[in-house]
């Protein structure tokens, strides 16, 4: 059951709980409390001074590199009276009426070049984009790399001197109980830094977007964090403060981080000035449930099962089946089909994946995945139909490996995708919306962008429509 929504915007996605954080055993006064030994080397506090300790340093070094980020842009405004003939004889459609809207959030300066990561929500769209540093200067940025799917963006400000920068970390180190520091804008009222731990690890399907694994914390985060610093005891980048839980859009105790392996292979793509590109592994997951573990052998429901292997790709060329589990990659363990896109996402392109995989027998074996872009065949071919049809104002494109990971949308064997539906275009009214499929029009397969078109153009009888939107098909007749 889910308590809380969701709220994304220029400040921070927004869902809600509590913590309670209890302290127990408690000794007589002038004995020192018994420290249970840490794999790691960390340990609680032991004594009234270690507990008055400050994280003043820890602020010092890393605040002066968390920024506030502006984000403008002009957005139509559309008059009560558009579509109505008699008012519009004296007030006019408002075409070309726009007014300024603008949004905050905050960002971290990796580089002292001046790269600036923050999070895509808080400059989607935008027109203009300018970076407010903690000690008042302020500058415009150009947007180097930007990624819906990840909510990641990365900035670039100019000037003659370095920028303070703030090193990023091995998330993969972070531990659940690790002491944090969250530095961020919230509410525009100012830079705010907020202590806490690390709640949990690994997050995934929080409501950001389909999917993520990112590091959860009971710092508090409110709207205009988005895109703000978490740091460790280190004054190291552990993540990008991304989204909250919240019945009221303020913090509650769980606020969610992308963690900062993926900030830094973003922010390398970036640097190198290319798109940021995900392995094509050419299968796809589903997670295991406790009926296929029985089923499999497993002590608990892990892995990422494949469901299907497409015909010549890496996983076919790696030996991979229907049916088998992949459990580890590159010795971390899989727990789900989110953890390995995670891991792919962070592997980057070139060189080899190593896999732990158990196959429907129950016997497991290693394997190596080559890490390879994914093709774009057939060519996209991208078209923006008009005429007088029923998808005048959608655009469209040939639905390849490449354009359905840039749409975030599964592959399939056949069909147009629509990318764009216009505003108040025949394409809108007649119900077409971006990421459906087409795959039919009157009766026919539709295979490429060409053929749709013309088809289209020649339906002077009536269009039957058909098309797949989110797994479900669908059937449309307009005469």
């Amino acid at each position: 059951m889910q308590y809380g929504r969701l709220i994304l915007g220029s400040g921070v996605a927004a869902l809600a709980l509590s913590a309670t954080l209890s302290l127990s055993g408690a000794q007589p006064a002038g004995t020192p409390a018994p420290i249970a030994p840490a794999t790691s080397g960390e340990r609680v506090p032991a004594s009234e001074a270690e507990v008055k300790l400050s994280f003043a340093p820890l602020v010092k070094k890393s605040a002066p590199a968390v920024v506030n980020v502006y984000a403008a842009r002009n957005v139509p405004v559309r008059t009560p009276f558009a579509g109505d003939p008699f008012f519009e004889q004296f007030f006019g459609r408002g075409e070309g009426r726009t007014r300024r809207e603008s949004s905050l959030g905050s960002g971290v300066i990796v580089d002292p070049a001046g790269l600036v990561v923050t999070n895509h929500h808080v400059i989607a769209d935008a027109e203009e984009v300018r970076v407010a540093l903690a000690d008042g200067r302020e500058f415009d940025a150009r947007v180097l790399l930007k990624d819906q799917q990840a909510d990641l963006a990365v900035l670039k400000i100019e000037d003659d001197e370095p920028f303070p920068s703030i090193a990023i970390a091995d998330s993969d180190t972070t531990e659940i109980g690790d002491l944090v520091l969250a530095i961020g804008n919230p509410f525009g009222i100012g830079q705010t830094v907020t202590n806490g731990i690390v709640s949990a690890l690994a997050r995934t399907h929080v409501g950001v977007n389909d999917v993520g694994y990112f590091i959860q914390t009971d710092a508090a985060i409110n709207p205009g964090n988005s895109g703000g610093a978490l740091i460790d005891m280190r004054g190291e980048l552990v993540g990008v403060n991304t989204a909250i839980f919240s019945r009221s859009g303020g913090s509650n105790g769980i606020g969610f981080a992308i963690p900062s392996n993926m900030v830094r292979a973003f922010t390398d793509a970036a640097r190198e000035g290319r798109p940021f590109e995900r392995p094509y592994v050419g299968a796809g997951f589903v997670p295991v449930t406790a009926d296929m573990a029985e089923a499999l052998g497993l002590d608990r429901p892990t892995g990422a099962l494949i469901q299907t292997v497409r015909r010549g790709t890496p996983a076919e060329e790696a030996g991979l089946r229907e049916g088998d589990v992949v459990l580890s990659m590159n010795g971390f363990p899989v727990d789900n089909p989110d953890t390995l896109g995670y891991r792919l996402a962070t592997a980057g392109l070139g060189g080899q994946a190593t896999m732990v995989v158990m196959s429907s027998d129950g016997k497991r074996e290693t394997v190596r995945l080559a890490l390879e872009p994914a093709p774009e065949n057939p060519p996209r071919d991208t078209r923006t139909l008009d005429g007088r049809t029923p998808f005048a104002g959608a655009t469209v494109a040939n639905l390849s490996p490449r354009l359905a990971g840039e749409l975030d949308m599964p592959q399939t064997d056949m069909g147009v995708v629509v990318t764009e539906v216009e505003r108040n275009s025949p394409a809108a009214r007649f119900g077409l919306r971006p990421k459906d499929i087409i795959y039919s029009l009157n009766g026919r397969e539709v295979e490429s962008t060409r053929e749709l078109e013309e088809d289209a153009s020649n339906g002077r009888g009536g269009w039957r429509i058909e098309v797949d939107r989110n797994g479900q098909r669908l059937v449309q007749t307009v005469r």
